[in-house]
């Protein structure tokens, strides 16, 4: 055990500094102060609680694991919104363009709901140098992809931004699909009724917070927040429906309402602001919740296995699958809209088909090309032996039996 403290005492303070030295270099360049719209502040409040409060304890479900989910949450999160400013920044120098710094803090934190997402398909597995490197590599791709998508097929920026639980999703699977699995003996990545309880927490942090999510960068907000929460109650009502239904002894189970009863939000995000009729938004989140939830038990069963797939909290049925069910409700509602009007009607689809198949194949593209690379012994891969273990990073004053 010390030699590998030894190792990434040589490795993660430094990349942590370096990246920091960077940060700060770039900022004296690129920011000088200017008038800000501070009405703009209760919205990055909102979104600074999901991604820290929220995400941070929603991924506490690993019995183990518990110092290393909420400390590397942070840690990512801090340096992350530094690297994404700095992105946003560059592109919008490029583009000639110009936004108040406050609107582009919060793009830059919800911009980290891809790298939580994703960090959520590899947890306990990946090491810190990883997870640094693999924030980096993701905000950059994930800005040019959301760039591609506003550039070329001229999508707004609140759709391109929805996009960020897709890409989020499907990038952390590809991720993690150069990882070794688990041995199927270890308990370590088992849940305790204490570790759930936490999970929970975080869960409803995110549920409350969600319809700010959605309605931050749209021009409807009062739209986006109805939908979202009407999305957002059905989802959960219909979680714990199909969770009594669906289990041997017919009562709840607490992981079902944990991954479900976010899915509603997911969906209903893409057409958030322009769903005119708030019974559209409540059948999204019914059938958002329906996927999440049986999504996880073929999952699990059916393709996880001959994939050699591991997703240690369930992405792709909580945020993935829900994302596209969003991306492809999106379209339907824009075939109706536009039916009068055949002649612009197939272009208006294949650029919301366009921009749904650029983020997904740039997702999983990248996200494999960085498993690969992160994965080799350069980046110390840690042991099989070794996942899900709070003990292998964090120093503990003396060890209780019970942890």
């Amino acid at each position: 055990m010390p030699s590998s403290y030894r190792n990434f005492r040589q490795s993660v303070p430094w990349l942590i500094l370096s990246l920091e030295a960077v940060f700060i270099i770039l900022f004296n360049i690129w920011f000088p102060y200017e008038g800000e719209l501070m009405k703009s502040y209760p919205a990055f409040q909102d979104v600074n609680h999901m991604m820290i409060f929220g995400f941070g304890f929603y991924l506490m479900f690993l019995k183990r694991y518990g110092f290393s989910t909420t400390g590397f949450n942070l840690l990512l999160i801090v340096l992350g919104v530094q690297c994404s400013m700095l992105i946003d920044t560059f592109l919008l120098l490029l583009q000639e363009k110009n936004k108040h710094h406050l609107e582009r803090l919060i793009e830059a934190a919800m911009s980290m709901t891809a790298v939580v997402i994703s960090t959520g398909a590899v947890l306990g597995k990946a090491n810190p140098v990883q997870l640094i490197l693999m924030t980096v590599l993701e905000l950059i791709v994930f800005r040019m992809s959301r760039w591609m998508n506003v550039t070329f097929l001229q999508v707004t920026d609140s759709i391109s931004m929805m996009h960020v639980h897709l890409f989020g999703a499907y990038f952390g699977l590809a991720f993690s699909s150069c990882f070794s699995e688990p041995s199927p003996r270890t308990d370590k990545n088992a849940r305790t009724p204490k570790s759930d309880l936490l999970s929970m927490l975080g869960t409803l942090f995110l549920w409350v917070f969600w319809p700010s999510f959605n309605s931050v960068l749209s021009d409807s907000k009062w739209r986006a927040i109805y939908n979202t929460y009407f999305g957002l109650a059905v989802s959960a009502v219909t979680a714990f429906a199909l969770s009594v239904l669906t289990t041997k002894d017919g009562k709840f189970r607490m992981c079902h309402i944990h991954s479900a009863v976010l899915a509603g939000g997911v969906a209903v995000g893409y057409a958030a602001h322009s769903i005119k009729y708030p019974w559209i938004a409540m059948v999204l989140g019914l059938l958002a919740s329906v996927i999440a939830i049986l999504g996880s038990y073929c999952s699990q069963r059916c393709l996880n296995p001959p994939l050699k797939l591991h997703d240690t909290s369930g992405v792709h049925f909580t945020f993935g699958m829900p994302a596209v069910l969003g991306a492809l409700a999106q379209v339907v509602l824009l075939i109706i809209k536009n039916w009068n009007n055949l002649s612009s009607l197939g272009y208006l689809v294949m650029i919301q088909v366009g921009a749904f198949c650029v983020t997904i194949s740039v997702a999983l593209l990248t996200g494999l090309i960085a498993g690969l690379i992160l994965n080799l012994r350069l980046f110390k891969t840690i042991p099989v032996s070794k996942y899900f273990e709070d003990q292998f990073y964090w120093e503990f004053p003396h060890l209780a039996v019970g942890f």
